[in-house]
């Protein structure tokens, strides 16, 4: 058997023990726990897998099967069965009937149809009548997996090598399955808050001038955004770690200016380190030095062909090399460059026939956890490209121990959230592609990927102005909203075409900026659980359909997708079309998010999804509001680094459900920076509303933690819900409150001190 250890899952879950009750009969052997009973049939070592009722949650079809070193596992298919997850794999959200590889791939200006793709994340969810389970293979050499497209009635996955390493993760809700993948494998790093906000990127802005004027420009035309990136252009002939000073003559001046326009610098740095002895080129000295690189079998160090040209390449599966490519940040994290953007890392190389390494070059593992031992590429390169986001990670935490690094990352692996954010890789600008982000995000933070975004506009190509415009729109609402493009495509920047489509792209950034509270209490959500920003409908609306299957599988939904609980963003599934479509509602109670306005009820009581009908315009998108959800939002700022200067602004939407009704919702609140929050620098308060005896009380509760709100008062907008008067007990003093109207909402405005407030509306 190959050794016991694991990149993926946790030291502390694999050693974690819970007591089970033993099963044993004549024909199988097994255990039981308080939900799940566990039978392997004796004579054929079949699994079948049981609920506490005895229902079968999941069953093998055959015995597993080994051909040499490769083996293969079948599990019976039921027929109302649905498959999500695998990452960012391209095509429908569900994988029934399709066949997948993961062998981290460098696949530029990808399809539809095209895998592999850039990660291997060998995770998925199975979801019949409501009931979710995953399923994690912990195999890292090249695997596949097929959702009854060999076999009309059977799913099966294996390895070409490697041990045959699998966990059941029961919910049954699809929540509870997120949540037990990252007990396993860890869940993402708080981000710094500016990763939330607008990023701004191409390859490459170029020369210092130009990254300028793409600042001044953003700040001159009001244009909220938090970053611009350097791609490899900035280096001295594509060698990472080094600057070209003749295009960039004051690289840490150009640093110093965008810091002081609150714009965050996140600069490229590649793994392939350039081949160049004898040039005082201090990161290959050093890594020679170290004896850091990846060798061929007969001993010498390997080189391939990518940027610098010939290159050398970081044996990040030893710890030592991890911590001697963290180092190389100092310079550049110094200076006030906020992130780091490791691309090319699965790893793609040009002058190789396979387009990476040869599965024969000898990689040492030195870790913790594991035995002290060489393997080939064919057994590390689907974890190549998370070990480099883990060695960049923790060379900037070594760095600056108070702050939260920011890691973006191309390639990766099960359990790679620990490290870095991700986005699709290099998509084009074609209304297709942006209809291929939604199911990609959302697999992707079914994945474990809570923190992921595609290239706005498209990598490969040049957007029509309303293709970049309807982008702009949807990625509004999408975890990271970063704009980037390829060399010798158009200008995507924001004000490309014209200031019309500057407008209506201005208007759909400022609400991100404005639901940015919002946005960060989902961040700090999934940094606690792993639950995704992005989310399918079924993940909080499992019971939405009369049959229990999940909506986002209807053609008139798989275009829409949650942002957190209470925000439903409903595109057109097909993006390039003028005629009307139907929207899909989980449940009856929703509000239009822009007018307030309470979408109406079915005229009698009915079974499953409300629809309602949508019109594909060019400036607007529907997004709706879920009845029962206060929702935070903040006065509009150009940066994150900007204190809001107004009232904190609490939107009420109050459940359609009579006497009894309710509403709920929170806010996390921290610096934003540094890691205070772990300490108590935070803020974390809950919303609530109840309606009884003809009253809708309100409570705002008290401040946890021991970090100040940035404001002074609440202004509150109240939807669904008429008064003539209101309340607020305060120091258990009933006082009264000015109202006013609007045409969908009743307006307050109270203090808050911090200790809570409870209101009345009669």
């Amino acid at each position: 058997m190959p050794e016991d250890a694991s990149w993926a899952v946790l030291s502390g879950a694999r050693q974690s023990r819970v007591g089970v009750a033993p099963v044993a009969t004549d024909a199988v052997v097994g255990f039981a726990t308080r939900s799940l009973r566990v039978e392997i049939d004796r004579g054929t070592l079949e699994l079948t897998i049981r609920d506490a009722q005895g229902n079968v949650v999941q069953q093998d079809a055959r015995p597993i099967a080994f051909d040499g070193r490769t083996f293969r596992i079948w599990k019976k298919m039921p027929l109302d069965e649905h498959y999500f997850g695998l990452g960012d794999k391209t095509g429908p959200l569900d994988r029934r009937n399709e066949a997948f590889t993961l062998w981290n791939t460098d696949a530029y200006r990808y399809q539809e149809s095209t895998d592999p793709l850039y990660k291997s994340i060998p995770f998925f969810m199975t979801y019949r009548s409501g009931v979710a389970a995953g399923i994690l293979l912990d195999n890292t050499w090249r695997s596949s997996f097929d959702f009854g497209k060999q076999v009309r009635d059977t799913y099966s996955f294996g390895a070409e090598d490697g041990p045959l390493d699998y966990y059941f993760l029961y919910g049954p809700s699809p929540k509870q399955v997120v949540e037990a993948y990252v007990w396993l494998t860890g869940t993402p790093p708080l981000p710094p808050l500016w990763t939330l906000g607008y990023q701004q990127s191409r390859y490459s802005y170029y020369p210092q001038a130009r990254v300028l004027e793409v600042a001044d420009r953003l700040r001159a035309d009001h244009f909220p955004a938090d970053a611009i990136y350097l791609d490899i252009d900035y280096q001295q002939d594509n060698r990472p770690f080094t600057v070209n000073t003749a295009l960039f003559p004051d690289f840490s001046g150009m640093i110093a200016k965008l810091t002081a326009e609150n714009l965050h610098a996140v600069a490229i740095t590649d793994l392939h380190i350039a081949n160049y002895p004898g040039h005082g080129y201090a990161p290959y000295d050093s890594g020679m030095a170290a004896d850091a690189f990846v060798k061929n079998p007969d001993g010498s160090v390997y080189a391939g062909k990518v940027w610098p040209g010939s290159s050398v390449f970081p044996e990040f599966t030893r710890a030592r090399t991890r911590a001697w490519w963290g180092g190389l940040y100092r310079e550049f994290y110094g200076m006030g460059i906020a992130g780091f953007w490791n691309d090319m890392n699965e790893p793609s190389i040009f002058d190789s026939p396979t387009l990476t390494m040869p599965i024969d070059v000898v990689h040492r593992i030195e870790e913790p956890g594991f035995q002290t031992r060489t393997a080939t590429h064919a057994e590390i390169h689907n974890v190549y490209g998370m070990e480099n986001s883990r060695a960049t990670f923790d060379g900037l935490l070594a760095l600056k121990p108070d702050l939260r690094p920011f890691v973006l990352t191309r390639a990766t692996y099960a359990g790679g959230q620990r490290y870095a954010a991700t986005w699709t890789g290099d998509n084009s600008s074609t209304w297709n592609h942006l209809r291929m982000t939604t199911p990609m995000l959302k697999n992707l933070g079914l994945s474990g990927f809570a923190f992921a975004g595609a290239d706005v506009g498209g990598y490969a190509g040049t957007p029509a102005p309303e293709l970049l415009t309807k982008w702009f729109e949807i990625a509004a609402f999408q975890p990271i909203d970063r704009d980037h493009t390829e060399k010798g495509s158009g200008d995507q920047e924001p004000w490309v075409g014209g200031p019309e489509q500057e407008a209506i792209r201005r208007h759909f950034v400022e609400t991100r900026y404005e639901l940015m509270p919002y946005l960060y209490t989902l961040a700090e959500e999934a940094s606690r659980t792993g639950v995704p920003l992005e989310r399918p409908l079924f993940f909080e609306f499992p019971d939405a359909a009369a049959d229990h299957h999940p909506l986002d599988v209807d053609p008139a939904a798989s275009g829409e997708f949650l942002l957190g609980p209470d925000l439903l963003i409903a595109p057109p599934p097909f993006l390039e079309e003028v005629e009307a479509y139907p929207v899909e509602l989980p449940s009856a109670d929703w509000y239009d998010f822009w007018t307030g306005e309470r979408v109406a009820r079915p005229a009698a009581a009915q079974v499953g999804p409300v629809v309602v009908t949508a019109r594909p315009e060019a400036a607007t998108l529907p997004i709706f509001v879920r009845g029962g959800s206060i929702v935070p939002m903040q006065p509009l700022v150009e940066s994150t680094n900007e204190t809001p200067q107004g009232p904190l602004d609490l939107r009420v939407y109050v459940g359609d459900g009579g006497e009894g009704r309710s509403c709920e919702g929170s806010l996390y609140l921290d610096d934003g920076k540094t890691m205070a929050y772990r300490q108590g620098a935070f803020l974390r308060a809950g919303f609530t509303c109840l309606v009884a005896d003809g009253v809708l009380r309100i409570h705002i509760g008290a401040h946890e933690g021991s970090y100040p709100a940035w404001w002074k008062e609440i202004h509150g907008e109240v939807y669904g819900w008429s008064a003539t008067s209101a309340t607020v007990v305060v120091d258990g003093r009933s006082e009264p409150v000015p109202l006013s109207r609007s045409s969908q909402a009743i307006h307050f405005t109270v203090d808050d001190n911090g200790k809570g407030v409870d209101l009345e509306l009669r």
